[in-house]
């Protein structure tokens, strides 16, 4: 009989407030499914970077004839054979060093012409232009400063290059993305809990006779605060599914089919399935606690008989 009452008490709260109701439920819902969004943002670039540090090189480019009047560091000309051998054997010596490749002017010419070919200014390029380099994989790309004080520097050495820098904008973009994400989140979160605590309001003044008579009876304030809270937690937990499906939808269509980014941009490891289901109960747990603890809270003051 309890049961019964209660449920019902909750039906006849979302009746009575029902455009406040789907004002919490689309708040709830936005501001979960940006928090999820901001999640999985965050697993896409930590396994962008496991991906693509494990794959880039440290590039020691060598000095050549053309270098000697325009590179300071080049100065003395040309690196000599004795220097690149003198270079190649120190590398290997390097605990932190996995393999070295020796580019030759020739293959660098190549293969500028594999990515540059179609460039006005392709075809002014000649291959004693280029220079050649030492490619170098370290068993962890995080130390590349030791390799970059080892080298700078050293007579036939026109630099030392980390290829991780041409990725970092591309990682800082994302990971200021991901903080603009986190912040509409926070913010959207915040509306839905002031929508939370002026639905439980209203629906507090409005049944304010009722809950009345259940104090007079004897009922404790629990039983009282039970359908006002479960109302909350039901409106959450109706955010938090169609947030779910927001996620589940935006990784479809964006990833798998629609834009079909996985097909586009092959060079990008994108986060499986797996990635997302995880992060499906969390959303829905946070959706029905959030309400129902805001609504918990705000009954302290609201609902006084």
């Amino acid at each position: 009989m309890r049961a019964q009452f209660v449920l019902s008490e909750i039906g006849v709260g979302l009746r009575r407030n029902l455009t406040m109701t789907f004002a919490v439920i689309v708040s709830v819902a936005l501001s979960l499914a940006l928090f999820g969004g901001a999640l999985l943002m965050r697993d896409q670039v930590s396994v962008m970077k496991d991906y693509w540090y494990d794959k880039v090189n440290v590039s020691i480019f060598l000095c050549n004839k053309s270098d000697a009047t325009t590179e300071p560091k080049c100065v003395k000309g040309a690196v000599t054979g004795e220097q690149k051998k003198q270079i190649e054997t120190d590398l290997k010596k390097m605990d932190i060093v996995e393999t070295v490749h020796y580019e030759t002017a020739d293959e660098a010419y190549k293969h500028y012409k594999e990515k540059y070919g179609d460039s006005p200014i392709a075809g002014s390029i000649t291959p004693d232009q280029l220079p050649e380099s030492f490619r170098v994989k370290l068993k962890d790309p995080e130390k590349y400063q030791v390799v970059a004080t080892a080298f700078a520097g050293r007579d036939g050495v026109e630099s030392v290059q980390d290829q991780r820098d041409i990725l970092e904008n591309l990682f800082s973009l994302m990971q200021g993305m991901n903080v603009a994400a986190l912040c509409v989140m926070a913010l959207m979160l915040v509306i839905a809990l002031m929508l939370i605590v002026n639905t439980v309001r209203v629906s507090a003044f409005s049944r304010r006779r009722e809950t009345g008579i259940m104090r007079l009876v004897g009922a404790s304030s629990f039983y009282i605060q039970m359908p006002f809270i479960m109302e909350a937690a039901f409106a959450g937990l109706i955010g938090g599914v169609v947030a779910c499906g927001m996620l589940i939808l935006g990784r479809y269509f964006l990833v798998d089919n629609g834009l079909a980014l996985a097909d586009k941009m092959e060079l990008v490891n994108f986060i499986g399935w797996d990635a997302v289901l995880a992060k499906l109960p969390l959303v829905i747990a946070i959706g029905l606690l959030m309400p129902a603890v805001a609504a918990f809270l705000a009954l302290r003051k609201y609902l006084r008989v």
